[in-house]
């Protein structure tokens, strides 16, 4: 999604030629591709796909909603098993229309697990909580900390589910360092990503992730966070942003990665 502009071969390209090796896929561009075709084209470059994004969006009250909630995230699983990947991130989902129960809605989201974590783990693949900041928290993820995503990833095996740690959505919360220990004593810190926070956010907020090196975020110092949890996993940089998406594609990919050099490096 940081370089969306680029078609999947272009993103293969120009991963190739910047020594990039993993790189994180979502479903739109993979399903418009397709992918059978995607992880062909992504496994013959000797790329890893590192996770793929997104499922979740499992707080329906209605049952009919909640049953093709999951039978969405069934084939959320399948494709990531297809991709050769072993995490798919979730984002849980807001509250539903006219609700204002938050409990009730995370109670849902582990109810659903439930039934997709051990779907997920007969497939080779995690599930990854990912706590988004709390002005998301009524449309989008009624998860707002890592200690909320951990008190229902806790409640599985941790080869089944675990949490996303997404420096944009936690950099606030002075428990999240507390959070990371926690995840990764327990072997669930499933990935990690890194995006910037700038302000003033745009209209809408969703589109607003900035530029490593652009924000209030000390990259360095949340990544000794998860190092020190014990994570040594791929690191994934991922921007949401109208004007990063309106530049050169593979100029964007290539800056990213010096920035990443520069700042967590």
């Amino acid at each position: 999604m940081t370089v969306k502009q680029l078609s999947l071969p272009e993103l293969v390209r120009g991963c190739l030629e910047l020594g990039i090796s993993g790189v994180g896929l979502w479903r739109e561009p993979v399903q418009g591709y397709g992918v059978e075709a995607a992880a062909k084209l992504v496994s013959g470059a000797g790329l890893t796909v590192t996770t793929l994004c997104r499922g979740g969006f499992l707080t329906a009250v209605d049952s009919g909603e909640r049953r093709r909630a999951l039978d969405d995230n069934r084939r959320a699983v399948d494709e990531a098993a297809v991709l050769g990947t072993d995490t798919l991130v979730l984002v849980s989902g807001g509250l539903p229309e006219g609700s204002k129960d938050l409990y009730g809605a995370r109670e849902r989201i582990a109810d659903a697990l439930a039934e997709l974590g051990p779907y997920a783990a007969s497939h080779g693949v995690r599930l990854a909580i990912e706590p988004l900041h709390p002005m998301f928290a009524s449309d989008r993820c009624v998860v707002s900390t890592l200690a909320q995503a951990l008190d229902i990833a806790e409640r599985f095996p941790a080869e089944q589910v675990g949490v996303t740690v997404d420096t944009y959505h936690i950099w606030w919360d002075d428990n999240a360092p507390a959070g990371i220990a926690r995840a990764g004593a327990s072997g669930r810190i499933h990935t990690f990503q890194l995006a910037d926070w700038i302000t003033p956010l745009p209209a809408g907020v969703l589109n607003g992730r900035g530029q490593i090196g652009d924000g209030a975020v000390d990259m360095r110092e949340w990544k000794s966070y998860v190092e020190a949890a014990g994570y040594t996993g791929f690191i994934e940089v991922e921007l949401f942003n109208d004007d990063l998406w309106a530049r050169d594609g593979l100029e964007l990919l290539r800056q990213t990665a010096e920035r990443f050099a520069e700042h967590a490096g």
